[in-house]
């Protein structure tokens, strides 16, 4: 089987499907990744070949921001047809095509969140799924429906009726049911267990081994994509002021604390607190050991807490984020911190992170959540099912 796979959004997605791609070249069969040039470094010694060929959502972003674009605060649905169906799209398909009939597959697989693959599929007549990803959680159909069929038009395309053709062969989660993020699910949805370590050789520094243990341990991060948009014009994504808000907070709490900054000019801690700032942490290692991850409310970082069995306390910024937290809300695993695009007080971050530590329902959710997850086939497993697809026996 000849399989291509096509990632967008952050490195963060990239990494999600890492599991699922080696997965696929470690059972035989050929797999093609097409991602943005700066992605590419992240496949190297994966046995698989990698095309930088897709557009960089973030550079879009970026200029439509500096253009006097929507801030993304609103609900998923707004922002997030024009981020990832916008004029973006037909740059990745234009680039895609002649790299998808050169390798010849039987089967995409895409990142949720990236569209350019769906419509190469149709063109070449052959059946694509959706890997787990954050922002295709809350995507929604029928606000896609025109946009897809715009593109569709330009690429010959007949236009469709159905909004959940995109989900025609079914799509894939990383949840249980019960805990599912979707907002929109597929008719068919296959769920798998994601592996905790994406990176096999990521080892814990010997001085983060060494911080004191008669105190929780609380991590704090913002993800990989508020970092790189933190220099946009007008304050949006201000994620420096979340992140000074929550160092603040922590060091209210009776707490060791380990902030991510991802690089940003982060206010430093007061001397004598138990919080400690670095550029990044090996989140999934640290997961293990933790019992509180302060959280923009990424899908990924979600799905790591979760497996690891750490509650949140979560802070939303942006696209799916805010319906990410209602869903931590609903599902008590956790607390929101404040409202989206809001920065937090100091005192609510302590407050609720206080909260979240001592509470025995949260707790228990939390586990409950974590023991389902352990229900699921490993990622492995998906093999088999998408070598059913390509032979269109499902």
């Amino acid at each position: 089987m000849r399989v291509l796979c096509t990632v967008t959004g952050s490195s963060s997605h990239a990494r999600a499907l890492l599991p699922l791609v080696s997965a696929l070249a470690a059972a035989g069969h050929a797999v093609l990744v097409a991602v943005p040039p700066p992605f590419v470094p992240g496949f190297a010694g994966r046995q698989v070949r990698v095309a930088g060929v897709m557009a960089d959502l973030h550079a879009f972003m970026a200029r439509r921001f500096r253009g006097g674009g929507a801030d993304g605060s609103g609900p998923p649905g707004e922002g997030a047809v024009e981020f990832f169906a916008g004029p973006h799209l037909a740059d990745s398909c234009a680039a895609l095509l002649p790299a998808a009939r050169d390798f010849g597959p039987d089967l995409l697989v895409r990142d949720g969140g990236e569209l350019a693959g769906c419509l190469v599929a149709e063109v070449l007549g052959i059946p694509h799924v959706a890997a787990p990803s954050g922002a295709a959680n809350h995507l929604d159909p029928v606000r896609l429906l025109p946009v897809l069929n715009g593109h569709r038009v330009r690429l010959g395309l007949p236009a469709e009726d159905d909004p959940h053709w995109i989900h025609r062969y079914g799509r894939m989660d990383c949840m249980p049911p019960a805990f599912s993020f979707m907002t929109h699910p597929a008719a068919t949805t296959f769920a798998y267990r994601q592996p905790a370590d994406v990176d096999p050789v990521e080892v814990l520094p010997h001085w983060m081994a060494g911080l004191p243990t008669d105190r929780p341990l609380v991590l704090a991060a913002v993800g990989t994509v508020l970092p790189m948009l933190a220099g946009l014009p007008g304050g949006a994504f201000g994620a420096v002021p979340v992140l000074n808000a929550v160092v603040a907070g922590l060091a209210q709490l009776d707490c060791v604390a380990l902030v991510a900054t991802g690089g940003l000019a982060v206010e430093q801690a007061p001397a004598r607190s138990g919080v400690h700032l670095v550029d990044r942490f090996p989140q999934p290692l640290l997961l293990r050991c933790a019992q509180l991850l302060v959280t923009h409310g990424g899908y990924n970082s979600i799905r790591e807490a979760v497996g690891a069995g750490v509650p949140m306390a979560v802070a939303p910024c942006f696209g799916d984020q805010p319906a990410n937290a209602d869903r931590v809300q609903e599902l008590a695993l956790g607390d929101r911190i404040a409202d989206p695009a809001a920065v937090p007080d100091p005192g609510r971050v302590a407050a609720v992170c206080g909260q979240v530590l001592a509470s025995p329902r949260i707790a228990g959710e939390v586990r409950s959540a974590q023991r389902q997850i352990l229900t699921l086939p490993p990622v492995e497993s998906a093999v088999a099912d998408l070598e059913r697809l390509a032979r269109g026996a499902l």
